[in-house]
């Protein structure tokens, strides 16, 4: 997802709050997503650096890519929210 489509989440998000169907998203709630995905990061890591076959380590290559798309979103929210 580029920054246009969350741009465009994040517009649609106000838009809920201010009719009242969403909750406000606090820094705090993202700064916690944000130590526990980075935690997995570390741990994906790890679990790369001692895996021993190709399709594995291509597998938690991949998931490791998504941790750190998710943090890269989570960081520009948290920026969003300040």
């Amino acid at each position: 997802m580029g920054l246009k489509k969350l741009a465009a989440k994040v517009e649609d998000y106000n838009a809920r709050l201010k009719s009242g169907k969403a909750s406000k998203i606090k820094p705090s709630h993202v700064e916690a997503v944000l130590q526990k995905l980075r935690a997995k990061s570390t741990e994906l890591e790890i679990e790369i650096a001692a895996a021993t076959s190709a399709d594995n380590r291509a597998r938690l290559e991949g998931k490791l890519g998504i941790a750190q798309t998710h943090i890269q979103r989570a960081e520009w929210l948290l920026e969003e929210l300040t």
